[in-house]
This record gives C-alpha cells, sequence and structure tokens, in this order.
C-alpha cells in the first residue's frame, strides 16, 4: 500500500514570534494572493465561493490552446474562419467586448489569441472554440476537462468567453489562481507572448476605414513594476473582477478579486493588493534551483532511491522586516515512490510550516531518471522485502 511520506528534515531554532498575518481590508468581497516562489497564500477572503468569472473564464480558453499549441496539435498560423451566425450573435454593443471581427473573415489562431487575451473579445473567444472544436459546446467539455486535470475541483465551464449563462459556468478565486499559475508555469514562453500586451490593433471603423486601436485592461499594466498578466471581467452580475499577475527580482504573485463595484475601484484595489503582496512580504531564501534537498525510496526500480532537488528557487516567505520564527521543514511524497521516474518530474513537495505562517508548500523534482528494474533485480528486492532487509 502506498502512503504518505513526510520526513523532518529540519527544525530551526525559536526566533522572536511572527505577526500570524500581516492586515490588509480589502472591499472585493471575494480576494486571494498567492506567492508562486514559497506557495504561500497571503490572503484568502471567501476564495472557495463559486462565482460567475464573466470574462475572467477566458484565461480557460487560452489556455486550452496554449496546451494544445506547445503539443504540437494547433499552429499559430492555421486559419479560422468567423462564421455569419458567430459574427451575428457577437457584434455591437450588446454583444459585450469585441475584437471587431467581420463574418467569414480569415483570422490566424494567434491574432485570435492576442484578441482573446489583450481585447477580451467575445467574438473572438467564441471563432477559436468553435475553430479548435467544431462547437462552442464540444469546446467547453475540452475546458472542463482541463480544468479537472489542473486540479480547479470547484469550476466548470458553459461557454468560451464567460457570458452569464444562468450559473452553468462557475469559478471560485482559488481555481482562477491555479488556472492563472499553470499558464504561467506550463507554458512561459507563450504566456509572455501573449499576456501583458499594452494594446492590439484589428479592424476597422465604418466609414473613415481607420484601424482600431484597443489597449489591454489590465489595471496593473503601466502601475504595478513586473506586471504581465491575466485577464480582467466584468459583467452586472458578476460585478468588476481581475486576476493577475507581476514579478519583481525573481519574486511572482498571482491575485484575483471579484465583485467589485465599478472600473475604478478595480483599478485601486488591484494595484494596492500588488503592492501590499510585495511591500509588506518578503522571500527568505532556502534552496537555490538545482540544489539538493533531499531523497525518495523508489520502489522495483534500477536505483532503490532517488535525490530530490528545486526545480526553482525556492523561499520563504516572510512579514518583511523580521526573521522566520520556529518552524519545521519536511518532505513529503507518496511512497515509496514508483519506477519509472522521468527526469525532473514533480515527485515530492518541501512542506516548511510554523505557528506564525501556516504550511508553505514547494514543489521537489527527481534529479535523475530511474527505470523499472529488470527481472533479477524486482527478484532481488522482493527477496530483500522477505527478509526485511528492505
Amino acid at each position: 500500500m502506498r502512503r504518505t511520506v513526510a520526513v523532518l528534515l529540519a527544525a530551526c531554532c525559536a526566533a522572536p514570534a511572527i505577526p500570524k498575518s500581516v492586515p490588509f481590508d480589502t472591499p472585493a468581497p471575494v480576494a486571494m494572493l498567492l506567492d508562486l516562489s514559497s506557495g504561500a497564500v497571503l490572503l484568502a477572503k471567501d476564495v472557495d465561493r463559486q462565482i460567475p468569472p464573466a470574462s475572467m473564464a477566458k484565461m480557460m480558453t487560452t489556455e486550452v490552446a496554449f496546451e494544445l499549441i506547445d503539443s504540437g496539435r494547433l499552429p499559430l498560423s492555421k486559419m479560422c474562419t468567423v462564421r455569419p451566425e458567430t459574427w451575428q450573435r457577437w457584434h455591437g454593443p450588446a454583444a459585450g467586448s469585441t475584437m471587431f471581427l467581420s463574418p467569414n473573415e480569415q483570422v490566424s489562431v494567434e491574432n485570435l489569441l492576442h484578441g482573446i487575451v489583450t481585447l477580451s473579445g467575445n467574438d473572438a473567444s467564441v471563432v477559436l472554440a468553435e475553430c479548435i472544436a467544431g462547437t462552442e459546446q464540444a469546446f467547453a467539455g475540452q475546458m472542463n476537462a482541463l480544468a479537472a486535470k489542473l486540479g480547479m475541483r470547484s469550476s466548470r465551464f458553459g461557454n468560451s468567453n464567460g457570458w452569464p449563462d444562468e450559473g452553468r459556468t462557475m469559478v471560485t478565486a482559488r481555481d482562477l489562481a491555479t488556472l492563472a499559475r499553470a499558464s504561467i508555469e506550463r507554458h512561459p514562453k507563450l504566456y509572455k507572448q501573449f499576456y501583458g500586451q499594452p494594446s492590439f490593433t484589428w479592424g476597422k471603423t465604418l466609414g473613415s476605414g481607420q484601424a482600431i486601436v484597443q489597449g489591454n485592461r489590465n489595471p496593473l499594466l503601466g502601475k504595478v513594476a513586473g506586471a504581465d498578466g491575466l485577464k480582467t471581467g466584468h459583467t452586472a452580475e458578476a460585478g468588476y473582477g481581475f486576476t493577475g499577475s507581476a514579478e519583481q527580482n525573481g519574486r511572482r504573485l498571482i491575485m484575483v478579486v471579484a465583485g467589485l463595484t465599478s472600473y475604478d475601484q478595480r483599478i485601486a484595489e488591484s494595484v494596492r493588493l500588488m503592492e501590499w503582496g510585495f511591500n509588506a512580504w518578503a522571500a527568505k531564501p532556502l534552496y537555490a534551483a538545482g540544489a539538493t534537498v533531499g531523497s525518495a525510496k523508489v520502489q522495483l526500480g534500477d536505483e532503490d532511491s532517488v535525490a530530490l532537488v528545486a526545480p526553482r528557487n525556492l523561499a520563504l516567505t516572510v512579514p518583511a522586516g523580521l526573521a522566520p520564527g520556529a518552524m519545521t521543514v519536511k518532505l513529503r511524497y507518496n511512497g515509496p515512490l514508483r519506477a519509472p521516474i522521468t527526469k525532473g518530474a514533480h515527485v515530492a513537495d518541501l512542506v516548511v510550516a510554523s505557528p506564525d505562517t501556516g504550511e508553505q508548500v514547494m514543489p521537489l523534482v527527481a534529479a535523475e531518471a530511474v527505470e523499472e528494474a529488470g527481472f533479477f533485480g524486482r527478484a532481488w528486492t522482493g527477496l530483500k522485502q522477505l527478509l526485511g532487509l528492505a
């Protein structure tokens, strides 16, 4: 039977107590701030309440496309046709944000992604969904399958653009942060290419035929250093929301706010929350990228253990200006690990805990590949277990 193994690595000496939280009040009914360097949740306000995402649902539409692009199944150059019936449904003031597509227009996946991410085009989202899956309903099935794969346990999607659909599309702040993290960590090149662009030009005005330039609605761009994504959302049902990210000095934060009452309030609260995250909290380095943190036992492999290394710089998040208090540092994994194991696979976690900061969980990866043992190796392992030597 496989079981969770926790190996105590160290117990740090007592130091002055850290406040259990650094106060932050926000009028947002739902709010979350996550530090990716440590896995620490710096702010959590009703993060598991299901809410309508509005256009923040387009992050999942984009993530489905990113998965297909990086797996080689969807070329950025693929041309998609704007169906006349799709254009009819998603043009004009009543159709919300638009890329200003035209009926029967041929548009590349690359340009549609810019239209979704930068312009929040409802039309672009549906056109891309139909181009990928044939129908928007079929595409929503892909969205839900990927959400389950990413661990978004409390979210479901009924359409590609977050348009109100009688409650079929619902998310949580925790799941939106998980989705943002997936885009940033699983698809770094595509994330950099499409998120954080200040504006995008598509379509022409009636009459003069001038090119239509629209700015990115991201409230952090140009206001918070290192801001580079992700998506705003607004409907009368959902209020004003935003899932955003910024990186400063190698430390990346992800924030979610939802249910705000105005465009200006969304800007103010987004900037204030992200600045608080960087200024009121600090990262205390633990392990450099590539450092060996420990090892894990391996079952039925050509090696009986594998070294566990940090995939990136790992740090503890603490209130700025204060030293960490008493804490424990543990390895956690489902063990023994079963061969084969791929080099670089996420097989364990480093868990740092204290009474003041709670658990902060950071990934550890296999330093080397471990192949399955041959017949004689498996026989020898069985004999050692029988004799109590393993």
